[in-house]
């Protein structure tokens, strides 16, 4: 039951073949035996259980509440949750509990989803990689995989197996290897650079990035205004889909958000895409990027031409400039945001008393890892009054080239965009902490943080195993507001490629039920 897609275990629960108790209590089981992953920074049992019994005295009477009634689902730390604690992984905000629910949180219990935590990331979601925070780092399910264990027996290694682990990419990667290991059906990242996209390419799952302003942003706390969109992050397109119409439309408590109610997201089955015009950006093509994933891109490529669609070189020629003018635009509003850390209304507060300032340092140099620090003290540089108009103003401008070059292209006549996630699949983590915070960050974003300045929906979507036996992901880029158009692209790859269920046996012997799951012949990028 666990291994099944949200819409599978939705018409599971409607027929009564299991119950939202009987649910929550296996997901339950299996997040306390994958503890050791760290995806969960608060289990709340109590919490969950409590709404798994409500959900089941609805189904009883046959008074549902829709597809998300009695669905586990999870909840990165970096949004409100009314009595449960939010930390942000930081030292900063330990022991803070909100007193209400960010908006999609709210959206997500209003139609019956069951919390079983919040998961874990990298502190104050600065970093790609998950393992910045300070409840420590977070393991990729793969490392644990069948398909990557059975790879790995072929090379000699010395090393400890343990210590071997890779990272889940991020900075939702508490998300994304919970729902890579089964532990619930969706969870909720953020995305400002990539974050949502970027684990999920990692972990093998779906993670999609809607257009800024279709879903609020209030409660979310805040990394870059002008950026931060929740993401959603299933294990299939569909899901995606169905999440995305509970959590979008018009919220009161966050003025950038569309005026249209919203409304439930069908996905229809693409049959034909000889209509489809797909652009694949020239500039995309990276010295950095693997020979592994630069193949499987064309692959798709050639997948959709000989399905009849027309697949066309594009250029987005101000690709080049983005990753510093995100970095200029990131940390000044990084430093701006994190002002309001002072240790007087909530969070930690030091004990120094000699005066305020002294309080205000110790209190943020107590609360903040360096990472954080970094930005600030960058951030604060660029808004500098001599420094405003040479940085801050002109990567304003930048920005607006970066969006006009989508545009453009948009207006040429594609439709989708095609480009890789990520440069690599998943490195193991002592192989990734030997660049810094920065530095990483910088070449992990560099296919993901355009969309975040243009304000595009992009998803993320899993396309095969590499020769390490480690999940690849492949960008679907749309325009605004066509959020829907772009997951129907999505799922029609989704179906084409078959990417293969993470295998992990040995983790949860007795749940081996969830890997029971029927495999469908069909085209497979591998061949």
């Amino acid at each position: 039951m666990l291994g099944r897609t949200l819409q599978e275990v939705s018409a599971a629960l409607k027929q009564g073949q299991i119950t939202p108790v009987e649910l929550c209590q296996r997901c339950l089981s299996l997040i306390k035996k994958t503890k050791f992953l760290n995806a969960y920074i608060t289990i709340s049992e109590e919490v969950a259980l409590k709404q798994a019994e409500e959900s089941e005295k609805r189904y009883k009477k046959g008074h549902s509440l829709g597809a998300l009634d009695g669905i586990p689902v999870a909840v990165k730390d970096n949004f409100s949750t009314s009595g449960i604690e939010t930390t942000c992984a930081s030292n900063m905000l330990k022991g803070y509990v909100p007193p209400y629910n960010a908006t999609v949180v709210q959206r997500l219990l209003d139609q019956g989803a069951v919390l079983m935590g919040k998961t874990n990331l990298d502190e104050f979601a600065m970093g790609s990689g998950s393992t910045d925070g300070v409840f420590g780092p977070v393991k990729n399910p793969w490392s644990y995989s069948k398909q990557y264990r059975e790879k790995r027996k072929q090379k000699p290694h010395g090393e400890n197996e343990d210590s071997n682990w890779l990272i889940t990419g991020g900075s939702s990667g508490g998300s994304a290897a919970a729902v890579s290991a089964f532990t619930c059906f969706a969870a909720l990242g953020s995305d400002t650079g990539g974050s949502t996209r970027n684990p999920a390419a990692h972990c093998g799952i779906v993670g999609f990035k809607p257009s800024y302003g279709l879903v609020s942003r209030h409660g979310l706390i805040p990394l870059v205004n002008s950026m931060d969109v929740p993401g959603i992050l299933t294990r299939c397109v569909d899901d995606a889909a169905t999440v995305l119409g509970v959590l979008a439309g018009h919220d009161p408590k966050d003025s950038t958000t569309i005026q249209d109610p919203g409304k439930p997201f069908m996905l229809s089955s693409l049959t034909d895409v000889s209509k489809l015009c797909i652009g694949i950006p020239k500039e995309y093509l990276v010295p950095e990027l693997s020979s592994e994933v630069r193949s499987f891109w064309s692959k798709a490529a050639n997948l959709f031409e000989s399905e009849g669609a027309k697949v066309i070189e594009v250029s987005l020629p101000h690709t080049s400039y983005s990753i510093v003018c995100y970095h200029v635009l990131c940390t000044s509003e990084v430093a701006s945001n994190m002002a309001r850390f002072d240790g007087l209304e909530y969070g930690h507060r030091c004990d120094i008393d000699v005066s305020t300032e002294a309080m205000y340092a110790a209190t943020r140099r107590e609360g903040f890892n360096d990472v954080v620090r970094g930005r600030i003290l960058a951030g604060n540089f660029f808004l500098l009054k001599e420094n405003y108009a040479n940085y801050f103003i002109k990567a304003q401008k930048v920005r607006r080239l970066i969006a006009n070059d989508f545009v453009n292209v948009f207006n040429s006549g594609v439709d989708v965009l095609l480009t890789p996630t990520t440069l690599s699949e998943a490195v193991p983590y002592l192989e990734f902490i030997k660049e810094d915070n920065r530095t990483r960050s910088a070449q992990d974003d560099i296919f993901t943080q355009a969309v975040n300045m243009a304000g595009l929906p992009a998803v993320s979507v899993p396309v095969a195993l590499s020769n390490q036996g480690l999940p690849v992901g492949l960008q679907f880029i749309g325009r605004a507001f066509c959020d829907q158009q772009l997951l129907t692209v999505a799922k029609w790859f989704e179906k084409q490629v078959q990417f293969p269920v993470i295998q992990l046996q040995e983790l949860m012997d007795d749940c081996s039920s969830v890997f029971e799951i029927e495999k469908l012949a069909s085209v497979s990028l591998k061949q």
